[in-house]
């Protein structure tokens, strides 16, 4: 758990001393990429709370919704056809049903 707090600490501190811009052409596929990438951390932590976390499992679902997501975004905008809205429910569903149990699992500890 400490190692994740100073991954993030890092990844804060990098981030707003190198900024990192991007096209605007690119927003849709970051955002759609980091919603899956938010979706797979809170799943991270439910299963952390669940005692059955696997780092494996979450790495691999970190990196490849959010490949998987920003790739359907793209494929969708060179067809034409908004297919992001298929990862944004897909992903906002899920993250705020790990939300509520999270909450739940946070609201029993108290």
């Amino acid at each position: 758990m400490i190692i994740a707090i100073i991954g993030i600490i890092l990844g804060v501190i990098v981030g707003y001393y190198i900024p990192i811009t991007a096209s605007g052409v690119f927003s849709i596929y970051f955002s759609v990429a980091i919603l899956a990438a938010i979706d797979s951390l809170f799943g991270g932590i439910r299963a952390n709370l669940e005692e059955r976390f696997d780092s494996i499992i979450f790495i691999s679902g970190f990196f490849g919704n959010s490949i998987l997501a920003f790739a359907l975004a793209y494929i969708g905008d060179q067809l034409g056809v908004p297919l992001y809205y298929a990862a944004v429910f897909a992903f906002g569903t899920r993250l705020f049903n790990n939300f509520s149990i999270i909450r739940r699992h946070m609201l029993k500890r108290i």
